[in-house]
Protein backbone atom coordinates (compact mmCIF):
# COMPACT_ATOMS: atom_id res chain seq x y z
CA UNK A 1 0.00 0.00 0.00
CA UNK A 2 1.44 3.34 -1.08
CA UNK A 3 1.97 5.95 1.62
CA UNK A 4 1.08 9.05 -0.37
CA UNK A 5 -2.37 10.58 -0.62
CA UNK A 6 -4.29 9.49 -3.70
CA UNK A 7 -5.01 12.32 -6.13
CA UNK A 8 -7.37 12.63 -9.07
CA UNK A 9 -4.73 11.84 -11.78
CA UNK A 10 -3.73 8.67 -9.91
CA UNK A 11 -7.05 7.03 -10.83
CA UNK A 12 -6.50 7.46 -14.57
CA UNK A 13 -2.97 6.11 -14.11
CA UNK A 14 -4.40 3.07 -12.31
CA UNK A 15 -6.68 2.38 -15.28
CA UNK A 16 -3.77 2.71 -17.69
CA UNK A 17 -1.82 0.14 -15.63
CA UNK A 18 -4.81 -2.20 -15.39
CA UNK A 19 -5.09 -1.77 -11.60
CA UNK A 20 -8.57 -1.94 -10.09
CA UNK A 21 -9.95 0.89 -7.93
CA UNK A 22 -11.67 0.10 -4.61
CA UNK A 23 -14.20 2.68 -3.40
CA UNK A 24 -16.62 2.80 -0.47
CA UNK A 25 -18.90 5.38 1.11
CA UNK A 26 -18.34 7.00 4.51
CA UNK A 27 -20.28 9.63 6.41
CA UNK A 28 -18.27 10.22 9.60
CA UNK A 29 -14.67 10.50 10.77
CA UNK A 30 -14.49 7.15 12.58
CA UNK A 31 -15.69 5.10 9.61
CA UNK A 32 -13.50 7.12 7.22
CA UNK A 33 -10.45 6.45 9.41
CA UNK A 34 -11.12 2.69 9.41
CA UNK A 35 -11.70 2.48 5.64
CA UNK A 36 -8.62 4.62 5.03
CA UNK A 37 -6.50 2.35 7.24
CA UNK A 38 -7.76 -0.65 5.24
CA UNK A 39 -6.38 0.86 2.03
CA UNK A 40 -9.53 1.95 0.18
CA UNK A 41 -8.64 4.18 -2.81
CA UNK A 42 -11.71 6.43 -2.92
CA UNK A 43 -14.08 7.43 -0.13
CA UNK A 44 -17.38 8.81 -1.39
CA UNK A 45 -19.43 10.97 0.95
CA UNK A 46 -22.58 9.70 -0.71
CA UNK A 47 -26.00 11.30 -0.61
CA UNK A 48 -26.97 7.73 0.34
CA UNK A 49 -26.48 9.18 3.83
CA UNK A 50 -30.10 10.29 3.41
CA UNK A 51 -31.23 6.68 3.82
CA UNK A 52 -28.51 4.98 5.89
CA UNK A 53 -27.71 7.82 8.31
CA UNK A 54 -30.59 10.31 8.29
CA UNK A 55 -33.45 7.83 7.87
CA UNK A 56 -35.11 9.29 4.78
CA UNK A 57 -36.89 7.18 2.19
CA UNK A 58 -34.55 8.31 -0.64
CA UNK A 59 -31.78 10.81 -1.41
CA UNK A 60 -34.01 13.71 -2.47
CA UNK A 61 -34.28 15.31 1.00
CA UNK A 62 -30.50 15.60 1.47
CA UNK A 63 -29.32 19.23 1.54
CA UNK A 64 -26.03 20.94 0.75
CA UNK A 65 -25.64 21.68 4.47
CA UNK A 66 -26.03 17.95 5.23
CA UNK A 67 -23.30 17.13 2.71
CA UNK A 68 -20.98 19.85 4.02
CA UNK A 69 -21.41 18.65 7.61
CA UNK A 70 -20.63 15.02 6.78
CA UNK A 71 -17.85 15.83 4.30
CA UNK A 72 -15.95 17.83 6.92
CA UNK A 73 -16.20 14.86 9.28
CA UNK A 74 -14.97 12.37 6.66
CA UNK A 75 -12.08 14.61 5.60
CA UNK A 76 -10.94 14.88 9.23
CA UNK A 77 -10.77 11.08 9.38
CA UNK A 78 -8.98 10.53 6.05
CA UNK A 79 -5.26 10.66 5.37
CA UNK A 80 -4.73 8.70 2.16
CA UNK A 81 -7.93 8.04 0.19
CA UNK A 82 -9.36 10.46 -2.36
CA UNK A 83 -12.47 12.06 -0.84
CA UNK A 84 -15.28 12.65 -3.35
CA UNK A 85 -18.64 14.15 -2.36
CA UNK A 86 -22.06 13.82 -3.98
CA UNK A 87 -23.72 17.05 -5.03
CA UNK A 88 -27.27 16.67 -3.69
CA UNK A 89 -30.49 17.07 -5.67
CA UNK A 90 -31.12 20.59 -7.04
CA UNK A 91 -27.66 21.91 -6.15
CA UNK A 92 -26.42 21.67 -9.75
CA UNK A 93 -29.52 21.39 -11.95
CA UNK A 94 -30.85 24.97 -11.65
CA UNK A 95 -27.99 26.89 -13.26
CA UNK A 96 -24.31 26.55 -14.07
CA UNK A 97 -23.49 29.50 -11.79
CA UNK A 98 -25.28 27.92 -8.83
CA UNK A 99 -23.57 24.59 -9.50
CA UNK A 100 -20.13 26.27 -9.44
CA UNK A 101 -20.95 28.06 -6.18
CA UNK A 102 -22.23 24.89 -4.49
CA UNK A 103 -19.43 22.64 -5.73
CA UNK A 104 -16.92 25.28 -4.69
CA UNK A 105 -18.31 25.23 -1.15
CA UNK A 106 -17.97 21.43 -0.98
CA UNK A 107 -14.25 21.79 -1.78
CA UNK A 108 -13.53 25.06 0.06
CA UNK A 109 -15.61 24.52 3.21
CA UNK A 110 -16.01 20.73 3.14
CA UNK A 111 -12.43 19.90 2.20
CA UNK A 112 -13.37 17.34 -0.49
CA UNK A 113 -11.02 16.69 -3.40
CA UNK A 114 -13.79 16.30 -6.01
CA UNK A 115 -17.55 16.28 -6.54
CA UNK A 116 -19.83 13.68 -8.12
CA UNK A 117 -23.03 14.49 -9.97
CA UNK A 118 -25.64 12.40 -11.72
CA UNK A 119 -26.55 12.55 -15.41
CA UNK A 120 -25.08 12.70 -18.89
CA UNK A 121 -25.62 15.27 -21.62
CA UNK A 122 -28.24 17.30 -19.68
CA UNK A 123 -25.51 18.29 -17.17
CA UNK A 124 -22.56 18.51 -19.58
CA UNK A 125 -22.41 22.32 -19.42
CA UNK A 126 -22.15 22.09 -15.64
CA UNK A 127 -19.39 19.45 -15.80
CA UNK A 128 -17.41 21.48 -18.34
CA UNK A 129 -17.66 24.69 -16.31
CA UNK A 130 -16.72 22.99 -13.02
CA UNK A 131 -13.66 21.43 -14.64
CA UNK A 132 -12.75 24.78 -16.24
CA UNK A 133 -12.65 26.49 -12.82
CA UNK A 134 -10.56 23.69 -11.29
CA UNK A 135 -13.19 21.52 -9.61
CA UNK A 136 -12.65 17.80 -10.43
CA UNK A 137 -15.87 16.01 -11.42
CA UNK A 138 -16.85 12.35 -11.23
CA UNK A 139 -19.85 11.45 -13.41
CA UNK A 140 -22.65 9.00 -12.63
CA UNK A 141 -24.68 7.11 -15.27
CA UNK A 142 -27.16 4.25 -15.30
CA UNK A 143 -29.52 4.15 -12.34
CA UNK A 144 -29.62 7.67 -10.92
CA UNK A 145 -31.08 7.69 -7.40
CA UNK A 146 -31.93 11.41 -7.58
CA UNK A 147 -34.30 10.59 -10.48
CA UNK A 148 -36.08 7.85 -8.51
CA UNK A 149 -39.43 9.65 -8.77
CA UNK A 150 -39.14 9.41 -12.55
CA UNK A 151 -37.42 6.08 -13.10
CA UNK A 152 -37.73 4.01 -9.92
CA UNK A 153 -34.89 1.64 -8.98
CA UNK A 154 -35.04 -0.55 -12.07
CA UNK A 155 -31.92 -1.69 -13.90
CA UNK A 156 -30.88 0.84 -16.54
CA UNK A 157 -29.60 0.64 -20.16
CA UNK A 158 -31.23 -2.74 -20.74
CA UNK A 159 -32.37 -2.00 -24.32
CA UNK A 160 -30.32 -1.12 -27.40
CA UNK A 161 -31.47 2.50 -27.51
CA UNK A 162 -30.87 3.21 -23.81
CA UNK A 163 -27.49 1.40 -23.95
CA UNK A 164 -26.44 3.59 -26.90
CA UNK A 165 -27.52 6.69 -24.97
CA UNK A 166 -25.43 5.64 -21.99
CA UNK A 167 -22.37 5.11 -24.20
CA UNK A 168 -22.81 8.56 -25.74
CA UNK A 169 -23.23 10.09 -22.28
CA UNK A 170 -20.04 8.39 -21.03
CA UNK A 171 -18.06 9.78 -23.96
CA UNK A 172 -19.63 13.23 -23.47
CA UNK A 173 -18.66 13.22 -19.78
CA UNK A 174 -15.09 12.23 -20.65
CA UNK A 175 -14.93 14.97 -23.30
CA UNK A 176 -16.24 17.53 -20.79
CA UNK A 177 -13.38 16.64 -18.44
CA UNK A 178 -14.87 14.17 -15.94
CA UNK A 179 -12.03 12.17 -14.35
CA UNK A 180 -14.14 9.05 -13.69
CA UNK A 181 -17.68 7.75 -14.22
CA UNK A 182 -19.77 5.67 -11.85
CA UNK A 183 -21.94 3.09 -13.65
CA UNK A 184 -24.88 1.92 -11.54
CA UNK A 185 -27.19 -1.05 -12.16
CA UNK A 186 -26.53 -1.63 -15.85
CA UNK A 187 -25.91 -4.88 -17.78
CA UNK A 188 -22.36 -6.25 -17.61
CA UNK A 189 -21.84 -6.03 -21.38
CA UNK A 190 -22.88 -2.36 -21.51
CA UNK A 191 -20.50 -1.59 -18.64
CA UNK A 192 -17.71 -3.41 -20.47
CA UNK A 193 -18.29 -1.42 -23.67
CA UNK A 194 -18.41 1.86 -21.77
CA UNK A 195 -15.21 0.96 -19.94
CA UNK A 196 -13.45 0.20 -23.22
CA UNK A 197 -14.78 3.38 -24.88
CA UNK A 198 -13.29 5.95 -22.51
CA UNK A 199 -9.78 6.43 -21.14
CA UNK A 200 -10.96 7.51 -17.68
CA UNK A 201 -11.95 4.94 -15.04
CA UNK A 202 -15.42 3.49 -14.74
CA UNK A 203 -16.47 2.56 -11.21
CA UNK A 204 -19.27 0.03 -11.07
CA UNK A 205 -22.03 -0.61 -8.60
CA UNK A 206 -24.20 -3.46 -9.81
CA UNK A 207 -22.50 -3.18 -13.22
CA UNK A 208 -20.46 -6.38 -13.37
CA UNK A 209 -16.78 -7.23 -13.00
CA UNK A 210 -15.26 -5.44 -15.98
CA UNK A 211 -15.43 -1.86 -14.74
CA UNK A 212 -12.13 -0.28 -13.71
CA UNK A 213 -13.24 -0.19 -10.10
CA UNK A 214 -16.09 -1.01 -7.73
CA UNK A 215 -18.01 0.97 -5.15
CA UNK A 216 -20.49 -0.11 -2.50
CA UNK A 217 -22.34 1.70 0.25
CA UNK A 218 -20.25 0.77 3.28
CA UNK A 219 -23.34 0.20 5.43
CA UNK A 220 -24.50 -2.42 2.90
CA UNK A 221 -21.07 -4.04 2.53
CA UNK A 222 -20.66 -4.29 6.32
CA UNK A 223 -24.22 -5.49 6.96
CA UNK A 224 -25.02 -2.39 9.04
CA UNK A 225 -28.06 -1.17 7.12
CA UNK A 226 -30.75 -3.76 7.79
CA UNK A 227 -33.76 -2.40 5.90
CA UNK A 228 -32.92 -3.27 2.28
CA UNK A 229 -29.92 -4.94 0.64
CA UNK A 230 -29.52 -4.55 -3.15
CA UNK A 231 -29.06 -7.84 -5.01
CA UNK A 232 -25.55 -6.89 -6.21
CA UNK A 233 -24.19 -6.31 -2.69
CA UNK A 234 -21.89 -8.84 -1.08
CA UNK A 235 -22.05 -8.47 2.70
CA UNK A 236 -18.50 -8.95 3.98
CA UNK A 237 -19.76 -8.79 7.57
CA UNK A 238 -23.04 -8.82 9.51
CA UNK A 239 -22.30 -5.96 11.88
CA UNK A 240 -25.95 -5.15 12.53
CA UNK A 241 -26.36 -8.55 14.23
CA UNK A 242 -23.12 -8.09 16.20
CA UNK A 243 -24.26 -4.66 17.39
CA UNK A 244 -27.72 -5.89 18.40
CA UNK A 245 -26.21 -8.89 20.24
CA UNK A 246 -23.61 -6.77 22.07
CA UNK A 247 -26.21 -4.16 23.01
CA UNK A 248 -28.65 -6.82 24.22
CA UNK A 249 -25.91 -8.27 26.46
CA UNK A 250 -25.09 -4.80 27.81
CA UNK A 251 -28.77 -4.09 28.53
CA UNK A 252 -29.12 -7.45 30.32
CA UNK A 253 -25.97 -6.80 32.37
CA UNK A 254 -27.16 -3.34 33.42
CA UNK A 255 -30.63 -4.60 34.29
CA UNK A 256 -29.13 -7.48 36.32
CA UNK A 257 -26.62 -5.24 38.10
CA UNK A 258 -23.59 -7.06 36.59
CA UNK A 259 -22.25 -3.93 34.89
CA UNK A 260 -20.29 -2.07 36.12
CA UNK A 261 -19.97 -3.92 39.42
CA UNK A 262 -18.51 -7.23 38.23
CA UNK A 263 -17.62 -6.60 34.59
CA UNK A 264 -15.87 -3.23 34.51
CA UNK A 265 -12.11 -3.28 33.89
CA UNK A 266 -10.11 -2.85 37.07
Amino acid sequence: MSGHSIRVPDLKAKKARGEKIAALTAYDATMARLLDRAGVDVILVGDSLGMVVLGYENTLAVTLDDMLHHTRAVVRGTERALVVVDMPFLTYQVSVEEAVRNAGRLLQEGGAAAVKLEGGRPVIDVVRRLVDVGIPVMGHLGLQPQSVRQTGYAKSATGRESADRLMEDAIALRDAGAFAVVLESIPDDVARMATQSIDVPTIGIGAGPECDGQILVSYDMLGLFDRFVPSFVHQYAQLSESIVDATRTYVDDVHAGRFPRTLAKT
